[in-house]
């Protein structure tokens, strides 16, 4: 017989992953403890966008005309537990306020809320990202609290989704990592994943701090490899290169490949920024600071992009900002998705705000997220809209809708034809053929 699972914690992850396991055919319910999130939820609609999950949930939430009924919400843990045989923890880790941090206290109010319901053997699966250690320390956290004692088991899953794909990541994931402390936790996750296994997914079986650690080391390698090409941008700035053609070079190496060598204003969103910190917070806690010192400055290259960007539209407009209408298109930390958190288009539309320019922002699906976070910015139903009289319009979410706007139109309505394409994926030629400057950081001379 199946096991049955639980999803604790119902954001980005916890949906998502919810939905998946419905779709791969479980009998599923998740747990939050905002009604509000419950209630949406229930109705088919998802609490943010990410391409597909909307028809996912659809297909398999109960009640819904024509689902498979094989996925439920509540807002009560004694439910999950009497329910659940593997309960996944899909909580958020953010960092913690002015420290670097990560902050556990939604994970442990996690455990301490549902082990004093497990009454007979369940295994407990930590997907959230959390400091290394941390995972020994919730093992014997639950076998404390819970009634059925060792037999409420814990065991450590990494989440390597990408936003926009989280859909495809779940249901065909590039490999799936098990931290266990025995066979038993091990056969349990075979069990539940065994379709994508069957796929062909590789199946890593580890101990308990390797497994925290391979999220951690993935999240902080990628962030190298975005801020190393940066970093190339900046020279190419002061020596009068190419910085795409120079990554477009490297991409050919095999031992570097293209991917994430596009420079621009750097990462942002819920992972990268805050996990980086968290791991050389958690390092120092070890006593081993020394072996993740250079993330300090893959953080610092990262943020000195969003300055760049500021600093590069007042040199456009003459060395002023006050006054100027500046047409922000993306809000967004990347495309495919409504997350603005640590957003760096987001923050720069902020920058020039805060230093005098009248910033209007379009994003075709994060406006109201925008709005929560700088309600005084300005915000448009469309690019046109946004451009309507602007001195420079700046390209900072790359969405395909801005790749395909026409430069010939745009330029009708704006005051100045001065473009910053902050992600470098539009196309000079056709921006300039249409009468506009075009600038790029890593490109002077593009």
């Amino acid at each position: 017989m199946s096991p049955k699972i639980t999803v604790i914690g119902l954001g980005y992850l916890g949906a998502t992953h919810a939905a998946a396991m419905a779709e791969l055919g479980f009998e599923v319910l998740g747990l939050d403890i905002v009604p509000e999130k419950i209630e949406l939820l229930t109705r088919g609609e998802t609490p943010i966008y990410e391409p597909g999950l909307g028809d996912m949930l659809r297909r398999h939430v109960a009640g819904l005309p024509g689902s498979t009924g094989r996925l439920s919400f509540t807002t009560s843990y004694a439910a999950v537990a009497e329910f659940g045989d593997v309960h996944f923890i899909c909580v958020n880790t953010p960092q913690k306020p002015g420290e670097y941090a990560c902050d556990m206290s939604y994970v442990d109010s996690a455990v301490d809320s549902l082990a004093p319901h497990l009454t007979r053997p369940a295994l407990v699966v930590g997907k959230s990202t959390v400091p290394v250690g941390s995972a020994a320390r919730l093992a014997r956290r639950v076998a404390e609290l819970a009634p059925v004692g060792d037999a409420a088991e814990l065991a450590w899953n990494p989440e390597f989704l990408r936003e926009g794909f989280a859909v495809q990541d779940t249901l065909h994931p590039d490999r799936i990592v098990a931290g266990v402390t025995g066979e038993r936790a091990e056969a349990r996750l075979r069990e539940v994943y065994a379709g994508p296994i069957g796929d062909g997914a590789p199946f890593i079986v580890t101990d308990l701090p390797t497994a925290e650690l391979v999220k951690t080391a993935a999240n902080a390698f990628l962030s190298t490899k975005i801020s190393f090409i940066n970093a190339m941008a900046e020279i190419c700035e002061t020596a009068g290169g190419d910085v795409v053609k120079l990554a477009e070079a490297l991409g050919h190496d095999d031992r570097i490949g293209r991917k994430f060598l596009r420079a621009g204003i750097g990462f942002g969103g819920g992972c990268l920024p805050k996990d980086i910190r968290a791991f050389m917070a958690r390092a120092g806690e070890l006593g081993a600071p020394e072996a993740v010192a250079f993330l300090r400055e893959i953080d610092s290259i990262n943020m000195r992009r969003r300055v760049s960007m500021v600093e590069l539209t007042r040199e456009t407009l003459g060395g002023s900002l006050l006054g100027k209408r500046v047409a922000v298109l993306g809000a967004a930390f990347k495309p495919d998705s409504d997350d603005v958190r640590d957003s760096p288009s987001l923050n720069i539309a902020g920058q020039l705000h805060l230093q005098g320019a009248e910033v209007t922002v379009h994003d075709p699906k994060a406006m109201d997220n925008a709005r929560r976070v700088f309600p005084t910015l300005r915000y448009a139903d469309s690019p046109t809209e946004a451009a309507q009289g602007a001195h420079a319009v700046l390209h900072l979410t790359e969405w395909r809708e801005f790749r395909e706007l026409d430069p010939a139109a745009l330029g009708e309505v704006v005051g100045e034809r001065h473009l910053l394409d902050g992600r470098n994926t539009l196309d000079p030629a056709l921006w300039r053929k249409a009468g506009w400057t075009y600038r790029a950081l890593g490109r002077p001379t593009a």
